[in-house]
């Protein structure tokens, strides 16, 4: 058997299948065929039902197909999968696992080989073949067999649209019911019919043709710009009462965008090069875009989304493309590729109930929006078929990030429990809102939110923070086609520190490079996580960072609320020399005549190095913080955004829980402030244990505000030490979170780790 060549032919042959049933059946009639034995089967996982079932063969009874069902530790299916390993048998029915079933009609067969299909870490199913002799299969049979698994495993995964369930196919038996992984966008339980919407313009089309008509397309194109503009305060009148007034302003950010400081400016420029509208704008939008999706930021990253958005809007408008129109059913659970803001708020609101979005994230504009609205959404569940699920029913569960198709009554009623659960969980939330993060015992700990844009500074206030901990200044820089001027970042900078006057606004400085690159100022490097980033870039161009922190002081004046952070400290070198070009800044402005007040400085600590050198850093500055998410992925060599090992990003991994107490313990030593910023400080669980570490305070986004102050408030202090000393026992990130789940549960807090109470 010529190995390689037979298995790109079946590879091909099934990733060229059209559903999941034709896939099968292609799979067992060429592998048997391949492999000259007397019987493929593929067993695959029902996850609704928690067992194996039959769902393709060659060679069995066919009729036993969506007849026979194994539990998940039964029979020898059940073992390769418990194994996770080939099971190789010269003669099955000898071994004591084994399960007759006569309708399958296996009693002839003797030579039993069965390997895993595994998908990043998540048994699939079984593939099985079977001969009528008493002779095992060979070491390269079994090499054979496992190389083809794993290459089908990703092709089997992603045609599996519609979910198979061990009783039967959808041909067989109608819609089959099917969980689905996603992520958690906004929250809430939602149960309806799938409808699905698609972008009205599309840039794939787009051609570049010179034009020599330059005013003619500069006239188009403003028009394109006015109207969109207008589309755009038309959704933001109108949702001036339902909407929040933080949230609201989001579209504030949309029309920032379409300025002639930022994308409007430089499609127009574009056009005056030569290029026609429409190629103008395929340009812009392109480049900006791929800069903000290589971002490692996921906040940052998302804004991408906003783009696209923005430019589709543009485009059909230079097309003359109506927008979109459909039918919404009642209880419309909205279904789409990329879905924006616009697009959800196209849907009567009275018929809305749901969104599932393909792509995207809790940081995009329209996960921020359906959160305020109270929509339950799903994002980036990317194993969503949008050919196949229009019109089926389905539940969006926003609080797990799960979707169930087509569930069965049971499961429907358990969902409606969890509705009314969690009604009664909001309503607890708001009761804190304007009280202090007091712990039972009299412990308190100060609240602070992560923001980039403004409307993210405003909707922080209605939510009880104490401050911003974290501001990321690198949005101005990202929505102008050249670096701001001093004067425009002291504008953006000024407007940050009003709103939270007198509580502290903690700026860090200009955060950029390899994977987070500006479209004027491109980085391309082989392995951007390790390379010029951060503050080695800020100090290896002092005339751009000294114009920031210029910026920065100047904006402070009056207010006296600033303090800048310096992002990736490796060494005190590097604070040493950003120390003194702040204090340069400072200098400067005293003798130009302006009355500002140094401010406080702290440092980053991101990177294994810099956990070693806590102590002295913390020596040399006012404050230390904590970035919780690069810190977990430096010290654990971990991609958060890679799907392949993303599930190994894990917060409660007991060499980042022992990080985190050593750095608070040397900070409390030296007398040092010290807080933490990112996804770990926004949970209840992880707030607990760095609430008994000893930070001082911890600095979330706005959403998550009150979900922690709600729990700290029941809890003492007294309790999470004792978590704490138990969880720094424990040696695997898995024990952590269980521990932590039982213990908010035992205080009846376990509605913060699922849904319901």
């Amino acid at each position: 058997m010529d190995i390689l060549n037979t298995l790109r032919r079946i590879v091909q042959e099934v990733s060229l299948a059209p559903d999941l049933d034709q896939a099968l059946a292609v799979l067992v009639s060429s592998l048997r065929g391949a492999m000259k034995t007397d019987v493929c089967s593929v067993y695959l996982v029902d996850s609704l039902n928690s067992c194996y079932g039959l769902a393709a063969t060659e060679g069995l009874n066919p009729t036993a197909v969506g007849r026979v069902t194994l539990g998940l530790s039964e029979g020898l299916v059940g073992l390769v999968g418990l194994r996770e390993e080939p099971v190789n048998l010269t003669s099955a029915a000898s071994h004591p696992k084994y399960r007759y079933f006569e309708e399958t009609g296996e009693e002839r067969l003797n030579a039993f080989l069965g390997v895993p299909i595994i998908h990043y870490g998540r048994v699939l199913g079984v593939l099985v073949v079977q001969h009528a002799e008493e002779r095992g299969f060979s070491q390269e049979d079994e090499a054979f067999l496992v190389t083809l698994s794993a290459q089908l495993a990703g092709v089997l995964a992603h045609t599996d649209e519609a979910g198979f369930t061990a009783n039967g196919t959808k041909k067989k038996h109608g819609a089959s019911a099917k969980r689905l992984q996603g992520i958690a966008g906004a929250p809430g339980i939602a149960i309806g019919p799938a409808v699905v919407v698609y972008p009205s313009a599309d840039f794939e089309s787009v051609p570049d043709w010179p034009t020599e008509d330059i005013s003619g397309e500069t006239a188009k194109f403003s028009a394109a710009l006015d109207a969109v503009r207008g589309e755009v305060r038309e959704l933001q009148e109108r949702y001036a009462v339902d909407l929040p007034k933080e949230e609201n302003a989001l579209f504030d950010a949309y029309l920032s965008i379409l300025d002639e400081d930022a994308l409007g400016g430089e499609v127009a420029r574009r056009i005056s090069k030569g290029n026609w509208a429409q190629g103008a704008l395929k340009q812009v939008i392109s480049e900006y875009t791929r800069s903000f999706e290589l971002m490692d930021d996921p906040y940052l990253r998302e804004r991408a989304v906003d783009i696209k958005d923005l430019g589709r809007r543009l485009l059909a408008c230079l097309q003359e493309k109506e927008p979109q129109r459909a039918d919404y059913a009642e209880g419309t659970i909205l279904v789409g590729e990329e879905l924006s803001t616009a697009m959800i708020m196209a849907v009567p609101q009275d018929k809305l109930r749901g969104i599932v979005s393909l792509t995207g994230s809790s940081n995009s504009h329209m996960a921020i929006v359906a959160r305020a609205l109270g929509i339950p959404t799903v994002v980036g569940a990317t194993s969503v078929r949008l050919n196949k699920i229009e019109g089926q029913n389905l539940i969006v569960d926003g609080y797990q990030g799960q979707l169930v198709l087509n569930a069965p009554e049971p499961i429907r009623r358990h969902y409606d429990a969890i509705v009314l659960e969690e009604k009664q969980l909001q309503e607890g939330f708001e009761t804190c809102r304007d009280l202090p993060c007091e712990m039972r015992d009299g412990y308190g700990i100060s609240l602070l939110v992560n923001t980039g844009l403004m409307a993210d500074v405003v909707r922080s206030q209605g939510r009880g923070a104490e401050g911003v901990g974290l501001y990321r200044t690198e949005i101005p820089f990202m929505a102008r086609d050249r670096f701001p001027s001093e004067e425009e970042q002291q504008d953006t900078y000024r407007k940050q520190l009003e709103i939270f006057a007198p509580l502290p606004v903690t700026m860090r400085t200009l955060d950029i490079g390899g994977d987070k690159s500006l479209p004027y100022f491109p980085i391309s490097e082989e392995n951007p996580f390790l390379g010029w980033r951060g503050i080695r870039i800020s100090l290896d161009h002092p005339e751009i960072f000294l114009t920031q922190i210029r910026a920065m002081l100047k904006a402070s004046a009056g207010l006296n609320n600033l303090r800048i952070l310096l992002p990736m400290i490796t060494s005190i070198l590097e604070l040493e020399d950003a120390r003194y070009l702040i204090h340069r800044a400072w200098m400067e402005l005293q003798d130009e005549g302006y009355t500002v007040l140094m401010p406080q400085v702290g440092a980053m600590i991101e990177v294994p190095g810099a956990v070693y050198q806590v102590k002295d850093i913390a020596e040399m500055v006012d404050f230390v913080s904590v970035g919780s998410n690069d810190l977990t992925q430096y010290m654990l060599a971990v991609d958060r955004n890679n799907p392949r090992v993303a599930g190994l990003y894990q917060s409660f991994h007991p060499a980042v829980l022992r990080a985190l107490a050593d750095s608070a313990d040397i900070c409390r030593e030296v007398k040092t402030p010290i807080s933490v910023c990112g996804e770990l400080a926004g949970d209840p669980a992880g707030a607990a244990l760095l609430t008994a570490m000893g930070y001082d305070s911890l600095s979330m986004s706005a959403s998550s505000v009150l979900k922690v102050k709600w729990a700290l408030r029941r809890l003492s202090y007294a309790q999470t030490q004792e978590w704490l000393e138990h969880a720094l026992k424990l040696d695997n990130a898995a024990m952590v979170s269980s521990y932590l789940r039982m213990k908010l549960e035992d205080q009846g807090l376990g509605g913060l780790t699922r849904a319901g109470k």
